[in-house]
């Protein structure tokens, strides 16, 4: 996917759900378009939105949860952030490429089977042929008494770089790899490589038994930090000047590999591909309602105005994230969206 003139949906989710009919707490924080006004009105757990175009917010509003500065939950959006954190790894040195091996990576002896095939790219892409541990697999998996055994032990159910198949489980592969290879934990990683250079703060989270952070899941980022990521992805890696993540990995990142059986979506390294108010994009979602997103602009150059066939498929889109792209989408959460459009 080429990204032209682009377009980014980011979206924080808060940790707890909004009960029905509990008053949302609205704190204007600049000038509302109408249209994203309205929206956010027929979205009842909504936490937050916030818009930007061309680099410039036209939105910013918290309606519940803790606002736009304080930390929330992103979920499964851990694990597009992940993926940017492998390119930086790559061109780093920490891992070889995503045709390494992900066995060795690990410090593991080949299994002769079909596991010594799987590669960094296939984790990337949810194409480890490993069954899942996502869904009503996820509470035995982070019950178990070591995450990477689990993952590694679990049926073959297709060739490695063969069907998607969505899954936790390979990500945190990834992520102990990486943290493995670079000879630093997986948060200390997130916040000197992407936290420290966007000037954002990404806050410690969830350990396995062995203490590697997990992988794919469970960071928090606020909402304008999230947002702050969008626009480092837009730039093409580019953040006041400095390249925090290179330019060629970020349209990697974006060639499809692979298909969501749910939504029919494609699925390249960490980015789901669709079309928003008519215009290709890339998002990442995690349950609850999550996105964080990146494609083509409206083409408009006023860039304080948004077109409302926009604005109504983000209002889908929400929707649509709250249900999830895994084999527990009809769950729903509650929380906030963040939202940029250049």
């Amino acid at each position: 996917m080429t990204l032209t003139r682009r377009q980014t949906i980011a979206g924080a989710m808060a940790a707890l759900a909004v009960p029905a009919g509990t008053a949302r707490r609205a704190r204007a924080q600049t000038s509302a378009p109408g249209d994203f006004e309205a929206m956010a009105g027929d979205l009842d757990q909504l936490h937050s939105l916030i818009i930007h175009r061309a680099g410039t917010p036209v939105f910013e509003r918290a309606f519940a949860g803790r606002g736009l500065d304080a930390p929330a939950n992103v979920k499964s959006v851990s694990k597009t952030l992940l993926a940017l954190l492998t390119g930086i790894g790559i061109v780093r040195g920490a891992l070889p490429g995503p045709d390494a091996r992900v066995l060795p990576a690990l410090g593991r002896a080949a299994t002769g089977d079909a596991r010594d095939e799987i590669t960094i790219g296939d984790l990337l892409s949810m194409r480890a042929g490993l069954a899942s541990t996502s869904g009503a697999e996820y509470g035995a998996w982070v019950a178990s008494p070591n995450w990477v055994d689990h993952v590694l032990g679990r049926d073959l159910v297709a060739e490695p770089g063969g069907r998607f198949i969505y899954s936790t489980g390979g990500w945190h592969l990834l992520g102990a790899a990486l943290a493995r290879g670079a000879g630093r934990d997986l948060h200390s990683l997130a916040q000197g490589w992407l936290g420290d250079p966007l000037d954002i703060e990404i806050a410690p989270w969830q350990r396995d038994p062995q203490g590697n952070y997990m992988g794919g899941n469970q960071m928090a980022l606020s909402p304008r930090a999230l947002a702050r990521i969008g626009d480092m992805v837009l730039a093409e890696g580019r953040w006041n000047g400095d390249q925090v993540v290179p330019a060629d990995w970020i349209a990697t990142s974006l060639e499809p590999r692979g298909r969501s059986q749910w939504s029919g979506d494609r699925y390249c390294y960490g980015w789901f591909l669709t079309r928003l108010g008519g215009h290709a994009a890339a998002y990442g979602c995690g349950y609850g309602g999550q996105i964080l997103a990146v494609g083509a602009g409206s083409g408009s150059d006023d860039r304080h105005h948004v077109r409302p066939d926009i604005a109504r498929t983000l209002r889908g889109t929400f929707r649509r994230a709250a249900q999830i792209d895994g084999p527990h989408r009809r769950q729903r959460g509650a929380g906030g969206f963040v939202t940029r459009l250049p």
